[in-house]
């Protein structure tokens, strides 16, 4: 046998493996024989780099090359299924389609309902060519170098499968849906190693497996043991007009399948198959939220259609969220970026929809009094949408008779300042921004935040341990920072400390209207500071705004005009704002910002609605913006026009109808704007 004869074998050999390890979860030989095949193959491919293969066994291990996601539209759209919480709603679904079948017999597949990332694989001769993550349901993100590194999921199918091989092998191409997920056993690892290091911890397992699957290091990925579970084949010459039947030759072919499928003939059963896994779930390896139930017969689907936002053949019932009872030990008080105080539930650890519980936030001194809460209450805790804990209730029977209620701080207990309570505001603030630890600390982690500066070589523990070493005390220190000073003489750290001042003087190239968000001022969110770049062009000309020249831009009111001027009042401020000018951070939109903007779309409000192919939704909000006009979400008689996709909403064709607002194509309005 010749080398290449040896890699293609290897590759059969651990491909078969890893499916009987990671999906039928049966393996034949040691994790050490393995690790030997693995091992073998790296040295034959070092040897043969014409043999090099995307889909080969060995590249399950990711790298470390920095990755930039590419927009992929699906070649069919990815829309979201109807939600329930309540079986009427189920019965109702099930009348509707027996009534849209016109009589017609049907069943339904049940499938569980798995809470992590949706994604879509395509197949092409039977290996897979793509990986896209669902984005808007239109196009999402390429993925696939990251997907590669997920073992379940077969990179290259059995040739012997294929359709020209077998009856009911797999299409020449194909695609297959499903949900990526990182099972609890992995995600209390995670975190545990997180804590260890003093990292952030991930709130919970869809957190996790999104952020990774999101990383730019496919190595991170491969480390992480995210897992799948497929749910849905698309695409010409499928085995068979059933649904459960397809998924079950996908099992065949080598996909790790929706556990506890079910197909079932009547109501009843559908209902039984929902009271069972409703308590069984809780058994599972990885994280669930529901269940959903889908006409079987593609036929039928294809009869049944869509509405503006889902099939009509299929839906989900989301599971009632789990409640328990547990102590309040005590209630602290945390302080944010904007001094914004907020109360925190301290109470007796207590297990709740797969994780451990001991914290929850009481949001404001308006909640707290809702409850009448007092120390030592017996709480009820849900987990909203099974993710966040929060208190929704309190055993009253239960609370002692000298029990004392919550009564809200009055003073910062970072600082110490009194605290104060804004007009129109739940929160109460300390005031004391300029020396407030939280709100220094709070600032600058705004201030290097992806949507903000990009500063991605910083994260909050970094920022929490250079403030405390006196490295920074606001976001303009950054800029003077030098490799010496991070390492302190440890020149171990040296290459990682050359990297995090690469990425402070790489920020300065940031687009003006990012600065602005940057800056942290209060109530200015990432879309105001847009429109107050663009109306005022430059920083002085926004520094220097009167109340009435501010009133003047869309979407700000009395509330943010005046917290801007606050902000440009304070020397403070300004002294940091002209130390940013002086590193050569952008303080004016740029000649082609400047040169790019038009009045076409002048006192226009438009909405827009349905789905695009020339542009995101996103993207064709700031083209409105960038040539005058204002985005609105909703129609009324203000509405200049509609800028309407594919599958806009009948409701709102209705409305503009009634109303008499004129509808524009995406075809149209590009060439109103002459961008086409």
């Amino acid at each position: 046998m010749t080398e290449k004869d040896r890699i293609l074998q290897l590759r059969r050999e651990l491909h078969e493996h890893n499916h009987r390890y990671y999906v039928l979860n049966q393996p034949t030989i040691s994790d050490q024989d393995f690790d030997f095949l693995l091992h073998e193959l790296q040295e034959l491919e070092a040897k043969h780099p014409e043999m090099y293969d995307d889909n080969s066994p060995t590249q399950r291990v990711g790298n470390d090359i920095n990755q930039q996601f590419n927009q992929v539209e699906h070649r069919y759209p990815m829309l979201s299924l109807a939600n329930t919480y309540n079986r009427e709603d189920v019965q109702t679904w099930y009348t509707q389609v027996s009534k849209g079948l016109e009589g017609q017999e049907f069943e339904i597949c049940c499938e569980m309902k798995y809470d992590g990332l949706s994604i879509s694989l395509t197949y092409e001769h039977g290996r897979l060519v793509r990986a896209v993550t669902r984005g808007d349901g239109v196009r999402g993100d390429d993925v696939t170098q990251n997907v590669r590194t997920i073992r379940c999921i077969p990179l290259q199918l059995p040739e012997d499968l294929s359709a020209e091989n077998m009856a009911g092998g797999y299409p020449e191409t194909f695609e297959i849906r499903g949900e990526i997920l990182l099972p609890w056993e992995s995600f209390r690892r995670l975190n545990a190693e997180r804590e260890e290091s003093g990292e952030r911890l991930f709130a919970n397992p869809r957190n996790a497996a999104s952020g990774t699957l999101k990383s730019q290091n496919s190595r991170v990925v491969a480390e992480r043991g995210l897992d799948a579970y497929l749910y849905y084949l698309l695409g010409e010459q499928l085995p068979s007009d059933g649904h459960y039947e397809n998924l079950t030759q996908c099992a065949r072919w080598g996909f790790k399948m929706s556990e506890g499928m079910k197909k079932c003939k009547t109501l009843q059963e559908v209902m039984d198959y929902i009271s069972y896994w409703d308590v069984e779930r809780k058994n599972l390896p990885v994280a669930t939220d529901g269940i959903v139930l889908k006409v079987n017969s593609l036929r039928q689907q294809q009869h049944l259609g869509y509405t503006a936002k889902s099939p009509r053949w299929a839906i989900a019932y989301k599971f009632k969220a789990e409640r328990v009872c547990t102590p309040l030990l005590e209630v602290t008080y945390q302080v944010g970026r904007t001094g914004a105080v907020t109360p925190v539930a301290n109470m007796a650890p207590v297990w709740l929809a797969g994780t451990t519980v001991k914290r929850a936030t009481l949001n404001n001194e308006d909640f707290i009094r809702s409850f009448d809460l007092h120390v030592g209450d017996y709480v009820y805790v849900e987990k909203g949408g099974e993710i966040i804990p929060k208190i929704v209730g309190v055993d009253v029977s239960r609370r002692s008779a000298d029990a004392e209620p919550v009564r809200f701080v009055t003073r910062c207990p970072e600082c110490g300042a009194e605290l104060v309570r804004y007009e129109g505001e739940a929160a109460h603030y300390c005031p004391n921004e300029a020396g407030c630890p939280p709100q220094i600390k709070g600032r600058i982690e705004h201030f290097i935040a992806r949507k903000a500066m990009n500063i991605m070589t910083l994260g909050a523990e970094t920022v929490d341990d250079y403030y405390n070493r006196g490295l920074i005390h606001n976001f303009a220190d950054l800029y003077e920072l030098t490799p010496q000073q991070i390492t302190s003489g440890n020149e171990n750290r040296i290459v990682s400390a050359q990297k995090v001042v690469k990425g402070i003087n790489d920020s300065k190239e940031v687009p003006f209207e990012r600065v602005v968000f940057a800056l942290g001022i209060r109530f200015v969110g990432e879309t105001t500071a847009r429109l107050l770049a663009r109306h005022f062009k430059d920083m002085d000309s926004l520094a220097n705004a009167s109340l009435d020249q501010l009133l003047e831009v869309d979407g700000v009111g009395n509330v943010i005009a005046e917290s801007v001027i606050r902000y440009f009042n304070d020397k403070d401020n300004m002294e940091i704002i002209n130390r940013l000018r002086g590193y050569g951070l952008n303080m004016k939109l740029s000649e082609q910002q400047l040169s790019d903007r038009t009045d076409t779309l002048a006192g226009k409000s438009v909405v827009i609605s349905g789905v695009f192919q020339h542009h995101s939704r996103d993207e064709y909000k700031q083209i409105i913006e960038q040539h005058g006009g204002k985005n609105v979400g909703s129609i009324s008689g203000k509405t200049s026009f509609i800028l309407a996709g594919a599958n806009m909403g009948p409701s709102k064709l209705q409305k503009a109808e009634k109303l008499g607002i004129p509808v524009v194509s995406e075809d149209d309005f590009l060439e109103m704007i002459n961008d086409k």
